[in-house]
């Protein structure tokens, strides 16, 4: 008897978050007619593949013991250097690319301010956010970039389709099978779960710890401006702003996903859970017409309940 009362328990706390979306997707359709409409959940995908890309290298992060809270900063700075090397002249295919590799510098700063720095993964990342951000007022002078001209390319990594699926959510399911490849399938995988769980242990059985943790930040900030070009794709247009509180959306994400927030135990494929978790409550709240002030609290109340059961675990 106790057998099977430990097993439903393991298979709802291991399940609990994929329960969780099924069983709020079934409530908001009841009680929304329009939620549950083709248009409307390709728009939800589209608009979950922002936050799912930043999770995604999140849990990588998060995994290893650490945080990442310049991600939104990241996603900024990226964004308005690729918008300034567009207007400047650079090929757009270039400029994409480009930023692709700023946001992973930008990452392995955090990184090696972390293992080279020894500074706590909050406090290095909490510095490179407020520079970062900085940096980017700087370069914009507080003000959007715009005027980035028509380029097919440009519109389609955020605008675009193939077979009526609208290109980000391509986009994201494809990174998500890579890094599921990755954590499932790889050394480097096994490294970052270990590093993670034990990295005494993990140093002790060959493992390069810092080069591992550095690797995780870079692709954390890879991924962050993988999200800006697809936002500077929707807006053509590069704001300051870009990107703030969208470090609390992503760990929010990761932690609704069941990934545990001292490393070590956690899957990609919870993550992508949590990432629509959080875009059919935004987007269920926003057809109801709750206000934003209360969907806020419900939001807070939920990941509550996700960390309460990590710790549960």
């Amino acid at each position: 008897m106790n057998k099977k009362k430990n097993k439903l328990i393991y298979y709802a706390q291991d399940f609990g978050a994929l329960i969780a979306l099924v069983l709020l997707v079934i409530g908001i359709s009841f009680v929304s007619p329009q939620f549950r409409t083709v248009d409307n959940f390709l728009s939800l995908l589209r608009q979950s593949s922002i936050n799912g890309f930043i999770a995604f290298g999140m849990t990588f992060v998060i995994l290893t013991d650490a945080i990442d809270l310049s991600v939104g900063s990241v996603l900024a700075l990226s964004t308005v250097l690729c918008a300034g090397m567009i207007t400047a002249g650079v090929p757009v295919g270039i400029a994409l690319l480009l930023a692709l590799v700023i946001g992973a510098l930008l990452g392995l700063m955090s990184g090696i301010l972390v293992t080279k720095g020894r500074l706590q993964p909050f406090i290095a990342t909490l510095i490179t956010m407020t520079v970062y951000r900085g940096l980017t007022m700087i370069y914009t002078n507080g003000k959007p970039i715009s005027n980035l001209g028509n380029s097919f390319v440009l519109k389609l990594i955020g605008k675009g389709s193939f077979l009526g699926v609208p290109i980000p959510v391509i986009l994201l399911i494809a990174v998500f099978l890579l890094f599921l490849f990755l954590l499932t399938k790889t050394t480097f995988g096994r490294r970052i779960y270990a590093t993670g769980s034990n990295w005494k242990s993990a140093k002790l059985a060959g493992v390069n710890i810092s080069r591992t943790k550095i690797i995780a930040y870079v692709i954390s900030g890879a991924m962050a401006a993988l999200s800006g070009l697809i936002l500077l794709s929707r807006l053509n247009s590069a704001q300051p702003t870009l990107g703030t509180g969208y470090e609390l959306d992503a760990i929010a994400a990761v932690a609704l996903g069941g990934t545990s927030m001292s490393g070590g135990r956690g899957k990609i494929y919870g993550t992508f859970i949590g990432v629509l978790i959080i875009a059919v409550l935004n987007n269920g709240l926003n057809i109801l017409g709750v206000s934003s002030y209360y969907q806020a609290v419900i939001k807070g109340i939920v990941i509550l309940v996700a960390v309460l059961s990590d710790r549960k675990r």
